[in-house]
């Protein structure tokens, strides 16, 4: 077979490109480890699985799920599942590994993986998603478990999802198993803090952030693409940190404000209504969003949102990837060549894998921590790791994304060297 039909070739604009071309970035930082290098390229598994169910109607429908792990060179996979009609296998190739990069990043005993299912949940009744659940997770059930791989909550999933999740695989295996899944509620081994916890790290990396480029965060203006847990927490945060949100954009429109939004109405109407019922704010297009002047910008919604034409546009003097992957190659030169600081994904958004990581070990010892000491140990790991990086890409004069790479591949690829070849 020739080379340009393998999987691993990305399509044109891929996320799975995008990230191997963060790769390629990084390994002349990597030394020695560079033979390795092709390990983070290809992914240790992927499983493509049928997911059939009956319809409410009485019909069979069919759905195309997915699980890849990427590397468990350093402990189990861990990443999430989400239900988007647009999931590919390239896509969730892209998360797994920004996953194995991420938990690297910040020192966590766990490799990258990440799970999806071609579905449109909005069009699905309570029942049939509870069946699409129970089915996906019973196919990858021969790859999960606590200490293979621990699925967690992504875009469309939640608490719910994960309950389903850990009941299909404990039924299965004939005992319950709460540590299979994190992101799960609070009575069925679920840990505080781990809602929020993806926001909150947006959060304390941003104003790690803000204080050295010198930025004061009160009276701040800040935009924010993508209004789901990860955005509105993060959006919170921020406000109480005396920042003004000028600018919102969720799945259904664009709301403005120049003196900054009311969250305490905004937030709960995102929710049920979407941001565009808003009466606090001017509805604006969709695409002036990223015309909105903004000191920071926090693209939290899905992948390859920032494209090189719009990193042109945007005035912000900072970017906050509370996203994975909404940043691409081209966008990513055209922002450090304008001097705006991208604070990548692999750190940016590492509080939610952190706080799993909580509930985990809280899982295993059957002992809960209070949502306090979660915070605490969080920001901690959170500030450790951005300052070790922060370290790292003065010392050799590259981006912060760069620089991530470059401690978390280090990691990866040590262990992996550590490890061997087996057989």
């Amino acid at each position: 077979m020739s080379a340009d039909l393998s999987y691993v070739q990305p399509t044109a604009d891929s996320p799975w490109g995008t990230y191997l071309s963060q790769v390629d970035r990084v390994v002349p930082y990597l030394g020695e480890l560079a033979r390795w290098a092709e390990t983070l390229k290809r992914p240790k598994r992927a499983l493509i699985v049928d997911v059939p169910i009956e319809m409410d109607d009485g019909s069979i429908a069919h759905f195309e799920g997915f699980r890849v792990q990427h590397s468990l060179s350093r402990g189990p996979g861990k990443g999430g599942v989400r239900f988007h009609p647009d999931v590919t296998l390239e896509e969730v190739m892209a998360l797994s590994a920004w996953m194995t990069v991420k938990t690297a990043a910040v020192n966590l005993p766990y490799g990258g993986a990440k799970g999806g299912i071609r579905v449109d949940p909005k069009r699905l009744s309570q029942k049939e998603l509870e069946k699409v659940t129970r089915r996906y997770t019973s196919e990858i059930g021969i790859i999960i478990g606590p200490q293979q791989d621990i699925p967690a909550p992504d875009v469309n999933t939640n608490a719910q999802v994960m309950a389903w999740m850990m009941d299909t695989y404990s039924m299965n295996v004939g005992g319950t198993a709460t540590g299979v899944v994190t992101g799960k509620p609070l009575h069925l081994g679920g840990s505080l803090g781990r809602v929020k916890a993806t926001g909150r790290g947006v959060f304390v990396t941003g104003r790690e952030a803000a204080r050295r480029l010198g930025l004061n965060l009160r009276g701040a203006r800040i935009a924010v693409q993508g209004f789901g847990n990860v955005g509105s927490v993060a959006a919170e945060l921020f406000a109480e940190a005396g920042a003004k949100i000028v600018a919102v954009q969720d799945h259904t429109g664009t709301v403005v404000n120049p003196n900054g939004l009311d969250l305490k109405a905004l937030v709960p109407l995102s929710r049920t209504e979407g941001v565009v019922g808003f009466r606090g704010g001017d509805v604006v297009a969709n695409e002036s969003f990223w015309d909105v002047p903004c000191d920071i910008l926090i693209p939290a919604a899905l992948e390859g949102q920032l494209s090189a034409e719009r990193a042109k546009r945007t005035q912000a003097k900072l970017v906050l990837e509370g996203a994975n992957g909404p940043t691409g190659p081209a966008a990513d030169d055209i922002l450090a060549d304008r001097g705006i600081l991208v604070v990548p994904d692999v750190i940016c958004n590492a509080g939610g894998v952190t706080v799993s990581y909580f509930e985990w070990v809280q899982d295993f010892s059957s002992f809960f921590w209070d949502e306090d000491e979660i915070n605490q140990r969080l920001d901690r790991i959170m500030m450790n790791a951005l300052n070790h990086i922060w370290d790292t890409a003065d010392r050799h004069r590259i981006t912060l994304r760069t620089a991530t790479f470059a401690v978390a591949c280090e990691r990866i690829l040590m262990a992996r060297q550590e490890r061997g070849l087996y057989p």
